[in-house]
């Protein structure tokens, strides 16, 4: 799997409402929670954020309640891939979860800006900067998490799974 896409680079402990505030959970229409993704950290991301794009952030993305709401918001505002220098676990789980690629990658975090054009191999672990020409690594999924995710998600790769047998 290969995305490429301008870069939005965010802080550190971005927690699960931060990324859908809690007001927007009665809802489970991934159109509706893309819509109010990041909105109280930024409320020109959802106008900005291409199809495609990549989400950047420090330590402890996606810290706080654990909800399916998160990852579900980021992948279906437009984002591609996220890479950040630590995930919470839950949230980790969560992203794999809901087909959601996700990359611990610090020495990519300290080298992508807001804006850079970034393409990521998630087959290789390979993130290449293309503004800057830097390339850093990231361990690629295995096998198993690489099949969820092309799947779309636990749920679609078991519905594929039961339809095999």
């Amino acid at each position: 799997m290969r995305f490429s896409g301008a870069a939005h680079r965010y802080g550190r402990d971005i927690d699960t409402d931060v990324i859908i505030p809690a007001r927007y959970l009665n809802s489970s229409d991934p159109a509706e929670l893309a819509a109010h993704c990041l909105e109280d950290l930024d409320a020109s991301f959802v106008s900005t954020v291409q199809p495609g794009d990549v989400l950047v952030a420090e330590e402890n993305f996606g810290c706080g309640s654990s909800r399916e709401h998160a990852p579900i918001a980021i992948q279906h505002a437009g984002v591609s891939v996220v890479i950040a220098k630590s995930f919470a676990r839950i949230f980790y789980r969560n992203a794999i979860n809901t087909g959601l690629p996700i990359m611990e990658a610090p020495d990519a975090v300290d080298g992508i800006r807001t804006g850079d054009r970034v393409t990521v191999d998630v087959d290789e672990g390979l993130i290449l900067n293309e503004t800057t020409g830097e390339s850093f690594r990231a361990a690629p999924f295995p096998p198993f998490v690489k099949e969820m995710i092309t799947a779309g998600g636990l749920v679609e790769r078991t519905k594929r799974q039961l339809r095999k047998d």
